[in-house]
């Protein structure tokens, strides 16, 4: 017999009940961005490397160490998408969309890859929501990109997260920056990979979590102290859109993201009842990485939301997610009326009920046997007797009562029966 397999480590499994509140998290956190205007985009799975060398930078762990990289038969280097937004601005330039109207604004959600060493959180399959809004430095805008996060995680009961906010500056500012903070970490302690680090990418070193280093750096020169006239005044009216907005951040000058491409207003979600993997997510503006790209100078700025991590979020706060039933009607054939029972179950279906049949000739017990198990509100019994007399019978598998429906009236006493689906408790089936 041959060996059991199993699904690769680092990857997760969402699978029936549970998964319907995972989808629910999707679909709550995508509900604000096409109120807004966003349209969807479908990325390819893989691209060529020099996207993500080019557009997410060379001294990021996400390029150095994190990459599933490989030559396909033509000698192609080829990379699984680490991250949404460098795809998003290589679809933009290549079919030009930025040619048209503007701001183009874009949502996306699937799996992306990162070579990583799995834990609770964090996964080499990782799945996320993102969008882009391209073609507008209106920190209006700005404050509308946070503000579609921050009500997708609201509107799924969350409340144990908070926006972390700050400004990275621009290509004005960041040198001197740059050359200040360079000075200053010269004169640290540090090892070899971190000095490297320091060389291509200082900022970097802000974002090390190690306490020998982050004692060192507690006099560290912040960027948002040093922001030039322009990019102070930006991150002001970002502020005071957000407070128009009544979307709530706290200010984390000490924040740094992953990926070399950003600039200007930064921002991070943390739910502490994370554990050490606390980021749900998070995203900024990027003002020159479609040029980087060979497109336009045009700014840029959008988030990519964790969905695993929000799925878990929602857990750590006991939240119900998702519908508290995954069907409404369980469909009985006895006997000779199969035909007539599975087609009644199609017009269900097309009623846009929720609807499953007993297969293979079940007796009367074992079929309610089943539809006990299959967590449907009601039972549909159609026998042969029944077909003669033109009805069905049609029982609450809640409180057990039963009464004869004429055929063609089941589809409607059904809808008049059933109320719109509660919500259910999400517990997450991760293996």
């Amino acid at each position: 017999m041959p060996d059991k397999l199993s699904a690769p480590k680092g990857v997760p499994e969402y699978l029936p009940p549970e998964s319907a509140a995972w989808q629910a998290v999707r679909e709550a956190l995508q509900r604000p961005a096409t109120n807004a205007g966003y349209g969807y985009i479908e990325l390819p799975i893989f691209e060529d490397t020099a996207l993500y060398v080019r557009g997410v930078g060379e001294s990021t762990d996400v390029v150095s160490k994190e990459m599933y990289t490989f030559a396909d038969r033509g000698g192609r280097s080829l990379t699984l998408r680490p991250e949404g937004t460098a795809g998003v601005m290589r679809s933009v330039i290549e079919h030009g969309l930025d040619r048209g109207q503007l701001p183009v604004k874009l949502w996306y959600a699937g799996q992306f890859f990162r070579a990583e060493r799995p834990q609770k959180g964090r996964y080499r399959q990782l799945q996320q929501f993102g969008i882009e809004a391209i073609g507008s430095d209106d920190p209006v805008l700005d404050a509308e990109v946070i503000t579609i996060a921050d009500d997708g995680y609201r509107s799924l009961g969350l409340t144990g997260f908070r926006t972390e906010l700050t400004s990275l500056g621009c290509g004005e500012c960041r040198p001197a920056y740059r050359e200040r903070l360079t000075d200053f970490l010269t004169g640290l302690d540090l090892d070899e990979a971190t000095r490297e680090r320091a060389r291509l990418n200082p900022l970097r070193v802000l974002d090390d979590k190690r306490p020998e280093v982050r004692d060192q750096l507690a006099d560290a020169p912040l960027m948002v102290h040093h922001l030039c006239a322009e990019c102070a005044e930006h991150y002001a009216a970002v502020k005071a859109a957000l407070d128009a907005n009544g979307t709530a951040y706290v200010e984390n000058p000490w924040l740094v993201r992953g990926l070399d491409y950003y600039t200007r207003t930064t921002f991070e979600f943390v739910h502490d009842g994370l554990g050490a993997q606390s980021g749900m997510g998070g995203g900024g503006r990027y003002d020159g990485l479609m040029s980087e790209l060979g497109g336009q100078e045009l700014s840029g700025i959008g988030f990519g939301l964790g969905l695993d991590r929000t799925h878990l979020a929602c857990q750590a706060e006991g939240l119900q997610v998702g519908p508290t039933r995954t069907l409404d009607v369980y469909v009985v054939p006895l006997g000779s009326a199969a035909p007539r029972a599975a087609a009644l179950a199609t017009e269900l279906r097309r009623a846009d009920l929720r609807t499953d049949l007993s297969y293979g000739g079940r007796g009367v017990k074992g079929a309610m046997k089943a539809a006990d198990r299959s967590g449907a509100a009601y039972a549909v019994v159609l026998g042969e007797r029944d077909l003669e007399a033109g009805v069905a019978q049609v029982k609450s598998l809640e409180t057990g009562e039963q009464e004869s429906v004429a055929l063609d009236e089941v589809r409607a006493h059904l809808r008049s029966r059933l109320a719109a689906p509660p919500t259910a408790t999400i517990e997450g089936n991760i293996t």
